[in-house]
């Protein structure tokens, strides 16, 4: 294959999963709640493999909704069909999640290597709202501005800094069950 043939297929690809996103966002207006009470939120996270792959994790923990800041389009393929089952707000800015949140009695929990609190030590609240910032360039936002949102960290023992986004997101939604069940 030839390098025009490479990017008019790339082009393509992009374009049908771009569609796929836009029908897919159209059914999520259906979507209910799942049977917990835990919230997740993705704070610009890019929208490649992690995003669809998080929601595949959301659903089967009951999930009760996603927050998206500023996420750009997904392909919704890896998420197999999760996208349009988990309730999804769309929002512009953090600012505008966090008001949603503490309006509604959630107890905010930013997760990021280093945390002051570890996930393993932690007795989590029935309405809490896990967020997970960008892979590269961490949460959107200055903690200290939101003195109510508690730091979490995933205990490890190798010498990575941190976990895939996808995975962490796992762990805390497992965790949270664990406490629950």
């Amino acid at each position: 294959m030839g390098l025009r043939q490479l990017k008019h297929a790339k082009r393509l690809a992009r374009e049908c999963a771009l569609q796929r996103y836009h029908k897919e966002k159209q059914r999520n207006i259906l979507a209910k709640p799942g049977s917990q009470h835990f919230i997740v939120v993705l704070d610009h996270l890019k929208g490649g493999f992690n995003v669809p792959k998080i929601y595949r994790s959301a659903e089967t923990f009951g999930c009760s909704e996603v927050h998206l800041i500023n996420v750009e389009p997904f392909d919704p393929a890896p998420a197999k069909g999760t996208f349009r089952k988990v309730p999804t707000h769309f929002h512009d800015t953090f600012r505008s999640c966090y008001e949603a949140l503490i309006d509604r009695d959630y107890h905010l929990f930013a997760l990021q290597a280093g945390g002051e609190n570890s996930l393993a030590n932690v007795v989590l609240p029935e309405k809490s709202a896990f967020i997970l910032g960008n892979e590269g360039l961490g949460l959107s936002f200055e903690q200290e501005t939101f003195p109510e949102i508690s730091s979490l960290s995933i205990p490890h023992f190798g010498v990575t800094e941190s976990l895939n986004v996808s995975v962490a997101a796992s762990i805390v939604m497992y965790e949270y069950i664990r406490q629950f069940s």
